[in-house]
C-alpha cells in the first residue's frame, strides 16, 4: 500500500486562517469528488469556522476521562475503519490527553499516512521543535507543545498562510479569534506587533530554507549545472591567511544588501597532504564566517581556480569574492593568478569581485616554502628547463654570441643546472648536467664535434662543471626539502599546539574535532569507532564526512587508539609523516570521547543527588504538612467517640464536615506530594494549563484561620500557565509561613499583579523581617530562622514552596516589606493565549 501524502498549513501565530484555510481546500476537494473528512477540527467557537465545518464530514471523537474530566481527542481507529482518501487533523503539534492511542498527534497522523490516507493538518511556527528557545526569547513563553521539525520537512506539500501583524491584530480586535474578555490581554501581551512580525520573519525564512533544500534536491536529480540567481549566495574563496578575515566581512555586507542573501567560505586545499594554511587562522575565519549567519566549507583539489568554480557553480552561487593576489610584480611571470583565471572562466552567471586587503602585493615566499610537495606543472618546468634549456642556449651561443670562452660558456650551462634543480628538484638539475657536459664538449671543447678533447685542461673544466653542477643540484634540492620539511613541523606544531590548548580548556567537541582531521588531512570522511573486546563488534562513537567507516578495514588509513578504538579515514592513503599528527588526534579523540561520558556520568549523578535532596524534602514535608488536618481528624473521631457528651445533630454535623474536610485536604495534599515525587523520578509532567489565580489562591487559604489574611485578587487578572495543584500547595506554604511570623491581630496582605509576561502574587506580613544575608538561606530545608519555637514547624515549608513554584516554572524570592516585614513574591508564567486544547500540557506517565 503506497503512504499517503501530508500537507501542511504553516502559520506565524495563532488566527492567520490555517483552519480556515485547510477547510476551504476541503470543500475543493469534495466538489472535485474527493472523499474527505474531518478526522479533528476545533473551532474554538469562532463563527467563520464554524461555517466553513458546514457540509463536511466529521468523525466522531474518542472521549476519555482524566483526573475527573471527560476530554476528547482523535478516534484513529474509527478514521482507519473509515478509510477515507483525505482526512483532515488540526493542530499537528498537540498533546493527547495521557490514555489516548499516542502521546503526539503527528504520530496519530503517522498512522493515517502510513495506512494510505492522505492527511492536510495545521501547525503554528512556535511549535517547531528547533525553534522552541528563539520563541521563548522573543515572546517570554514557552512552548511546551512541540512537533519534531523532520515530521513537518517530511510533508510533500507545505504552504505558508501569511497575514501582516496590523491585520491580525485588527482581526483579533474584531473578536474574530479569541472571546472579547480576552482580546485585551492578548493585544497587550502575545500578540504585540513586535512579536507578531518577529514570528512572522521566522515562519518566512524556514520556508524559504525549505523552498532552498527542494531546489537544491531538484538541481541535483535533474543534472541542472548552470546557475540560477533565485537569491543571492556569495563564494568567498580563502587561502588560509589573514585577509580571509576581511573578504568575509566585505561578503557579509554584499549578502546584507539583498534579501536571504547567503555567505559561504570555502578554503581549497592541494590533495597531498597537511594544508599549507595556519589551523589556527582558518578556525578564526570558521568561527568568524558563522557568527555571520554564513557557512564554511573545505574542498580539496589540485587546480584552485576549477575547484573554486565547481564549488560556487555546485552551490548554486551567484557571485564569488577574492581577494588581491599577494604576488610581488615579477612572480606573475609564472602564470596570471587565481584571481584573474576565475574571473577569466567564470561565464556570464557568475559575477567575481576582486578584494584590496592589506597583504595585497606582499608576496608569497619561495613556491618551495608554501609547505606542499613539489607539483606536477613545477616538475615538468624542471625537466622542460634540465633539458631543452641546454639545446636552446647551445644554439644561441652558437648563433648570436660565438666564441665568448669555454669559462663563460660553463658558467651558462651551470645557472641552467641550478635553475632545474630549483623548480624541479634534483632528477632534472642531473640530468641538466649530464645534457649541458655532453654539449659542451660536443660543441664548445676542441676538437669541436667529437666526444675526444685533446686538452687536458679542458678535460679538468669538464669535470670540475659536472661535479659542481651536481653539488650545486644536491645542495639546492636539499634546502627546497629542508624548506617543506621545515613548514611541515610548523604546521605539525600548530596543530599540536592547538591540541594541547582543547585537552587543557576542554573546548572542542567529537565531531568538531573529526571534522578538523577531515579538513588538516583533506580526506572524504573520518570515523571514531569502538568496541567492548576483541570479539565484539564496531560501532560508531562519531562521524564526518559522506560514507564513513564501519570497520576500521573499511578505510584508507586507520590509527589504533587502545585496544578498542580506532580512528578511520576514508579519502587517500597518507604518508607516514603524516600519521605522527593523526596519532595525536586520534588520541585527543579519544579524549573527547571520554570526557563526553564523563560529563554525562556526572549530570547523571548530579541528577540522583538532586533526587535524593527533594526525596528528603518530601518525606519531611509528609510529616510537616500532614500534621495539622490529621489532627484535626483525630479531635473529630475523639470527640464523636466520646461516651461521657451527648452530641446535637448540628454538633455532629459540623463535626462530620470537619473530617470530611480535613479527610478531602489530605487527599490532595497526597496527591500533590506523589505528583512531585514522579516528576523528580522523571515518570510524568506536571500538567500545566491555564488557570485563573483566583481559583488557585482562595483555596491555598484553607490551612490558616479566616481573619489572619486579607485577599487582593483583581478579576481582570490574565492567567497563568502553572499545575493548579502544585503552585496551591507552594501559595499555602508561603502563607502559612508568613501567619506564624506576624504579630498578634496583623493580617497578612496576599495581592497579585500582572508583570511582563508574568504574574506575581506577593505575601506581605509585619513580621521581624529577615536579614538580606538569609533571605537565601531560609528556603534550604530545616532551616528556622531566628529563635522560632519548636512548635511553629520545622523548617521545611518554604523549601517545599519553592520546590514546588519552580516545577511549574516560576520562581520565589524574599523582599523586605516597607515599614518592616518579609515580603515573598512568587512569580509564575502568564498563559499563552491559546485555547486550543483542555489539557494542553498534560504528558503520559505510569
Amino acid at each position: 500500500m503506497a503512504r499517503g501524502t501530508l500537507r501542511i498549513y504553516l502559520g506565524a501565530a495563532p488566527g492567520v486562517g490555517k483552519t480556515y484555510a485547510m477547510l476551504s481546500e476541503a470543500h475543493r476537494r469534495i466538489e472535485r469528488g474527493t472523499d474527505c473528512v474531518v478526522a479533528f477540527v476545533e473551532h474554538h467557537h469562532r463563527p467563520r469556522t464554524e461555517v466553513m465545518l458546514r457540509g463536511l464530514e466529521q468523525m466522531p471523537r474518542r472521549e476519555i476521562e482524566y483526573r475527573g474530566g471527560t476530554f476528547t481527542e482523535m478516534d484513529v481507529d474509527a478514521v482507519l475503519r473509515r478509510a477515507p482518501a483525505v482526512a483532515l487533523v488540526d493542530e499537528l503539534a498537540h498533546t493527547n490527553v495521557p490514555g489516548s492511542r499516542n502521546t503526539k498527534r503527528w504520530q496519530d497522523v503517522e498512522e493515517l499516512l502510513a495506512a494510505g490516507i492522505d492527511v492536510i493538518s495545521t501547525v503554528n511556527i512556535q511549535h517547531l521543535e528547533s525553534l522552541g528557545d528563539v520563541v521563548e526569547s522573543i515572546t517570554g513563553v514557552r512552548q511546551r507543545e512541540t512537533v519534531p521539525d523532520e515530521v513537518v520537512r517530511r510533508a510533500d506539500q507545505i504552504e505558508l498562510v501569511d497575514m501582516s501583524p496590523q491585520a491580525l491584530r485588527r482581526r483579533m480586535a474584531h473578536g474574530n479569534i479569541y472571546k472579547p474578555e480576552k482580546v485585551d490581554a492578548a493585544l497587550s501581551n502575545y500578540f504585540r506587533p513586535g512579536n507578531l512580525t518577529a514570528l512572522r520573519e521566522l515562519a518566512l525564512l524556514w520556508v524559504a530554507d525549505r523552498v532552498d533544500a527542494y531546489l537544491t534536491e531538484y538541481r541535483s536529480e535533474h543534472k541542472v549545472s548552470a546557475i540560477w540567481g533565485s537569491r543571492e549566495r556569495i563564494a568567498v574563496g580563502l587561502t588560509g591567511g589573514p585577509e580571509g578575515r576581511t573578504l568575509i566581512r566585505r561578503a557579509a555586507r554584499l549578502a546584507e544588501k539583498g534579501a536571504g542573501g547567503e555567505v559561504m567560505a570555502v578554503y581549497i586545499s592541494r590533495s597531498d597532504g597537511l594544508t599549507a594554511a595556519s589551523p589556527k587562522e582558518l578556525a578564526l575565519q570558521r568561527t568568524l564566517v558563522e557568527d555571520l549567519g554564513g557557512t564554511f566549507h573545505h574542498v580539496v583539489g589540485d587546480d584552485i581556480p576549477a575547484a573554486l568554480l565547481d564549488f560556487a557553480r555546485g552551490a548554486n552561487a551567484t557571485q564569488i569574492v577574492l581577494g588581491v593576489s599577494r604576488r610581488r610584480s615579477w612572480q606573475y611571470v609564472f602564470g596570471p593568478g587565481v584571481g584573474a583565471t576565475v574571473a577569466r572562466e567564470s561565464g556570464p552567471d557568475l559575477d567575481v569581485h576582486l578584494i584590496t586587503h592589506a597583504e595585497a602585493g606582499k608576496g608569497r615566499g619561495l613556491p618551495v616554502a608554501r609547505g606542499a610537495r613539489l607539483g606536477r606543472t613545477r616538475v615538468i618546468s624542471g625537466w622542460l628547463t634540465g633539458v631543452l634549456g641546454p639545446l636552446l642556449l647551445t644554439w644561441l651561443l652558437n648563433s648570436a654570441v660565438p666564441d665568448i670562452g669555454l669559462a663563460n660558456d660553463m658558467l651558462l650551462f651551470l645557472t641552467l643546472t641550478v635553475a632545474a634543480a630549483l623548480l624541479g628538484g634534483l632528477l632534472p638539475a642531473l640530468a641538466s648536467a649530464v645534457v649541458g657536459s655532453l654539449l659542451l664538449n660536443w660543441f664548445f671543447t676542441p676538437p669541436a664535434h667529437t666526444l675526444t678533447i685533446a686538452d687536458p685542461q679542458n678535460i679538468v673544466a669538464i669535470l670540475v662543471f659536472v661535479g659542481v653542477a651536481v653539488a650545486v643540484a644536491s645542495v639546492v634540492d636539499l634546502a627546497a626539502r629542508r624548506t617543506h620539511q621545515a613548514a611541515r613541523l610548523r604546521a605539525e606544531s600548530e596543530i599540536l599546539s592547538f591540541l594541547a590548548g582543547n585537552v587543557l580548556r576542554g573546548e572542542t567537541g567529537l565531531e568538531e574535532l573529526l571534522e578538523r582531521v577531515r579538513e588538516t588531512f583533506g580526506m572524504e570522511s573520518v570515523a571514531l569507532l569502538e568496541r567492548t573486546d576483541e570479539t565484539a563488534p564496531w560501532t560508531c562513537a562519531g562521524s564526518v564526512g559522506p560514507r564513513p567507516a564501519v570497520t576500521p578495514d573499511d578505510g584508507d588509513v586507520d590509527v589504533p587508539v587502545g585496544d578498542h578504538m580506532a580512528l578511520s579515514l576514508r579519502g587517500r592513503i597518507l604518508p607516514a609523516t603524516d600519521r605522527r599528527v593523526l596519532a595525536a588526534f586520534a588520541a585527543q579523540a579519544a579524549v573527547a570521547v571520554d570526557r563526553q561520558r564523563l560529563k554525562g556520568e556526572a549530570d547523571r549523578a548530579e541528577e540522583l543527588a538532586e533526587g535524593n535532596r527533594m526525596r528528603t524534602a518530601l518525606l519531611a514535608a509528609v510529616s510537616h504538612d500532614l500534621r495539622t488536618p490529621l489532627a484535626g481528624i483525630k479531635a473529630a473521631v475523639t470527640s464523636l467517640r466520646s461516651d461521657d457528651v451527648e452530641w446535637s445533630d448540628e454538633d455532629q454535623a459540623e463535626l462530620l464536615e470537619a473530617i470530611e474536610e480535613g479527610a478531602d485536604r489530605l487527599d490532595q495534599l497526597v496527591g500533590n506530594l506523589l505528583d512531585m515525587s514522579r516528576l523528580q523520578t522523571g515518570s510524568v509532567t506536571p500538567v500545566l494549563r491555564e488557570t485563573d489565580l483566583d481559583e488557585v489562591v482562595p483555596m491555598a487559604l484553607g490551612g490558616v484561620p479566616e481573619d489572619s489574611v486579607e485577599l487582593d485578587i483583581p478579576e481582570t487578572l490574565p492567567m497563568v500557565h502553572v499545575d493548579k495543584g502544585l503552585l496551591e500547595r507552594a501559595v499555602a506554604n508561603v502563607v502559612e509561613n508568613a501567619v506564624k511570623h506576624s504579630p498578634p491581630g496583623q493580617k497578612v496582605m496576599v495581592s497579585a499583579s500582572a508583570l511582563g509576561d508574568r504574574v506575581e502574587v506577593r505575601v506581605v506580613d509585619r513580621g521581624p523581617g529577615v536579614p538580606d544575608e538569609a533571605k537565601e538561606r531560609i528556603f534550604e530545608a530545616f532551616q528556622r530562622y531566628g529563635d522560632s519555637p519548636r512548635g511553629v514547624g520545622v523548617g521545611l515549608g518554604l523549601a517545599v514552596a519553592r520546590g514546588f513554584t519552580e516545577a511549574v516554572r516560576g520562581t520565589v524570592h524574599a523582599e523586605d516589606t516597607p515599614g518592616g516585614g518579609l515580603t515573598m513574591v512568587l512569580s509564575v508564567p502568564m498563559a499563552p493565549e491559546r485555547l486550543d486544547q483542555p489539557a494542553s500540557s498534560a504528558a503520559a506517565g505510569p
